[in-house]
């Protein structure tokens, strides 16, 4: 009877903030103020990256990974969550919903895998130094990146792939402001049983997995800085770590907080005010953290503004 019923929507509904929608106008400018600062914070961190030999190390070739992936996540969901926030059309498109939730899975895969890369990163430069430019070199790097980026994209294949072969019921309403794969789940007309187990199995080994090693690295890393017998040297060992640690502390803890919501009628809509924190204002606080609170990044940005005046000025 189900599959009877199934039918393919043209558009999805996105429900969003619609609830409050003395709400939407507010929410519209700090998204759209989040999402500038984001784009235009991130490309800064790339260039300056590129431009600075200085910041020629596995470290900010990581950054540079994580702000290129901030910048494509928080655009796979705000310019059409911006639209939706402005006007009474709160619809996408099926394919633009497939492309939606295909890209935000496979960058969030990526991000979890990149985070757990760059606490190895951090292990090898505190607990081994005298051989980390050895351990870490540009050919284990490039791997370390390109892996984190092919994993996401295997997983975000197989999920969404098998999400989208299910049979829908024609309900198009989703109570979400981004198509996200467990609520396309939910408006399919047969057992979704595989599609869940599936969903487990890849969040067990692209979101607690990565976590666990970015946990084990800290503890070597932790235990690596008690030792260190000066004041000095464990502040400078502390910093080399502080922006990473922030970075993870913000994008695991608003996930781990979502998913340890209680089953109460509200906890979807407070899901949601979560879910906007970790897709629109983490990619932007990423990119504050490791310019405000990095001493290279700031140095090599009045380097670059210096020689910029200087062959102005000369001209």
């Amino acid at each position: 009877m189900g599959l009877a019923n199934a039918s393919t929507p043209e558009v999805f509904l996105l429900l969003g903030f619609s609830a409050r929608p003395s709400l939407e106008p507010v929410l519209f400018a700090l998204v759209s103020v989040f999402y500038v600062v984001s784009i235009v914070g991130n490309s800064i961190i790339i260039l300056v990256s590129c431009m600075d030999v200085h910041l020629h190390t596995p470290m900010y070739f990581f950054h540079t990974n994580l702000s290129f992936l901030d910048i494509s996540f928080i655009t796979s969901i705000v310019p059409q969550l911006l639209v939706n926030l402005w006007g009474p059309q709160k619809t996408i498109s099926y394919g633009g919903c497939v492309v939606q939730f295909y890209i935000s899975h496979w960058l969030g895969a990526t991000e979890c895998d990149l985070l757990a890369v760059m606490s190895y990163d951090r292990y090898a430069a505190i607990c081994r130094p005298l051989h980390y430019t050895v351990i870490m070199h540009p050919q284990l790097c490039a791997g370390l990146a390109f892996t984190s980026w092919l994993g996401g994209l295997t997983t975000s294949l197989v999920g969404s792939t098998l999400t989208m072969l299910l049979p829908l019921c024609g309900n198009n309403h989703i109570d979400h402001f981004f198509c996200e794969m467990p609520l396309i789940m939910q408006l399919a007309c047969v057992d979704t049983s595989l599609n869940e187990i599936e969903m487990y199995v890849a969040s067990f080994i692209f979101v607690v997995l990565p976590l666990g090693l970015i946990l084990v690295s800290y503890g070597h890393i932790a235990r690596a800085v008690l030792k260190i017998k000066s004041a000095e040297g464990r502040r400078k060992a502390f910093n080399t770590c502080s922006s990473h640690v922030a970075v993870v502390s913000l994008f695991y803890g608003s996930i781990i907080f979502m998913y340890l919501q209680p089953a109460k009628s509200n906890s979807h809509e407070q899901g949601k005010f979560i879910a906007l924190f970790y897709t629109v204002v983490t990619p932007m606080l990423n990119q504050l953290i490791y310019t405000l609170r990095n001493k290279d990044v700031k140095r090599a940005l009045r380097r670059i503004f210096t020689e910029k005046c200087c062959a102005f000025a000369e001209k």
